[in-house]
């Protein structure tokens, strides 16, 4: 390789490596090398945790009284340059952990260097993930709480609003739009407990393992848990460097939650559309078109819905570095974070969106009950009412009331609308009553079992989901 090809190398800003190199790393590994253009958003936690620490090193009589003093000053002061924008994040120093350092022996002089005494890089980064996920958990239950209570208030708005329910995309059965709604307060019920159930899990410090084997100074792992607020130390000082369980956890969760907005997001695209004209979008949360002026798009459910993807290929994309990675930590690792950090990004903006559309929608009740003239939505009510007052076995009352559909069908009219005298030839002991059982009001009214759609049922539902969410 001549000179000219040779990668030109940039001036070392900082020596981390002791005295073991003596050269320094080209511009191309110093460009594949560096996380801070992401991991920079982790300076709270990384603050936070060598606050704790050097707490810690001072009650154990490890650093001084003095230098816990200094180096508590200068990251406090490092703190506020960021929040302000003054901190100038430099490349060359590859992550957050080096750049507050760097900084901070700027600021304080060499004692800065006593902050790192028994820690690594390794266990830092573990616990800045870790208290960093929590916060995002914890905000992802406070927005996905307040989308179930812009459910639950638009479900109680809608009680007695009959629509059609769908099985395959046809129309099943008449339900209330409250009781549709009150579907998804329940889905988004099961990512709160799963949400909940991995807090438990990843609530555990890593301070202390140092790299991988612990370390011989006299630490005390349970005072760092219990200033940064954790459960318990981590058990293992290997597992504690490696583990990214949390992060599968976390994408895991947060791709069904996301899956559960995207259906959400398709049922409002099909509902606004002008052949269903079930609902209507505000101006808030639609768009137009740069070439027909008469457009009004679902752009909002539309994105929440392909965001999805993104958040489904970051779980790809952590599964596929951990598959084949040998303990302890490798620099793989660095990878976990951009997909993690985009993920809860996607996430909370859809989460936002789905809120507002809710929130915001109008509900055209006239659409979504004259849609139900299609389709012989109360069929299943002839069988269940011919069961109940013929006391015949209900695979006999389906074949009467298939039949009694194909008569519809050909007579081109509703169920109900079938002369007696025609429907007696399908089952001579129809009568009056039955056949005035049939309409859409007295089918939802009669689906009083548990969970049912009647709106005295919605209505009890609405109540406990309350209690039980918010």
């Amino acid at each position: 390789m001549s000179d000219k090809e040779k990668p030109k190398n940039s001036k070392q800003s900082s020596n981390i490596w002791g005295g073991r190199f003596t050269g320094t790393p080209s511009d191309l590994m110093r460009k594949i090398n560096a996380s801070i253009s992401f991991d920079k958003r982790l300076y709270n936690e990384d603050i936070d945790g060598s606050l704790a620490h050097v707490k810690m090193l001072e009650k154990q009589k490890i650093v001084t009284k003095d230098e816990l003093e200094k180096i508590t000053k200068g990251l406090k002061i490092i703190r506020e340059e960021i929040n302000q924008g003054k901190f100038k994040f430099d490349n060359n120093l590859e992550d957050i952990h080096m750049n507050i350092e760097a900084r901070l022996r700027k600021l304080i002089g060499p004692e800065a260097g006593k902050l790192h005494t028994a820690r690594s890089r390794n266990d830092q980064i573990a616990t800045d993930l870790r208290m960093w996920t929590k916060k995002a958990i914890m905000s992802l239950i406070k927005e996905i709480q307040n989308i179930q209570k812009a459910l639950i208030n638009k479900a109680e708005l809608n009680i007695d609003t009959i629509m059609p329910g769908f099985t395959h995309m046809q129309i099943a059965q008449p339900i209330t739009f409250g009781h549709y709604l009150m579907a998804y307060v329940e889905m988004f019920g099961r990512d709160l407990s799963r949400y909940n159930d991995c807090l438990k899990r990843l609530d555990e410090n890593p301070l202390g393992s140092a790299a991988l084997a612990g370390t011989s100074f006299p630490i005390d792992r349970f005072e760092t848990t219990k200033t940064l607020n954790f459960n318990k130390p981590t058990t293992n000082s290997i597992d504690a460097v490696s583990d990214r369980d949390f992060i599968v956890e976390f994408l895991s969760i947060t791709s069904l939650t996301s899956i559960h907005l995207s259906r959400l997001s398709e049922e409002i695209i099909i509902w606004s559309s002008d052949l269903f004209n079930f609902i209507k979008l505000t101006d808030d949360f639609t768009t137009g078109s740069s070439i027909m002026p008469q457009k009004r798009n679902p752009d909002a459910a539309e994105l929440v819905r392909g965001k999805s993807g993104r958040i489904l290929g970051s779980l790809v994309s952590i599964l596929t570095i951990l598959k084949g990675l040998p303990l302890s930590y490798s620099k793989d690792l660095q990878e976990d974070k951009e997909g993690l950090f985009d993920a809860f990004d996607s996430i909370h903006l859809m989460l936002l969106a789905t809120k507002g559309m809710i929130s915001s929608l109008i509900v055209n009740k006239s659409s979504m009950l004259s849609s139900l003239n299609n389709g012989f939505p109360t069929a299943t009510d002839l069988a269940d009412i011919l069961v109940k007052t013929l006391n015949i076995p209900f695979r006999e009352a389906h074949l009467i009331s298939g039949k009694a559909v194909k008569t519809a069908e050909k007579m081109k009219c509703k169920l109900e609308e079938i002369p007696i005298k025609t429907f007696q030839k399908i089952e001579q002991r129809i009568n009056k009553d039955i056949i005035d059982a049939l309409s859409i009001e007295k089918s939802v009214n009669s689906k009083t079992s548990y969970g049912g759609t009647a709106p005295k049922e919605v209505k009890k539902q609405i109540n406990k989901a309350r209690k039980r969410y918010l």
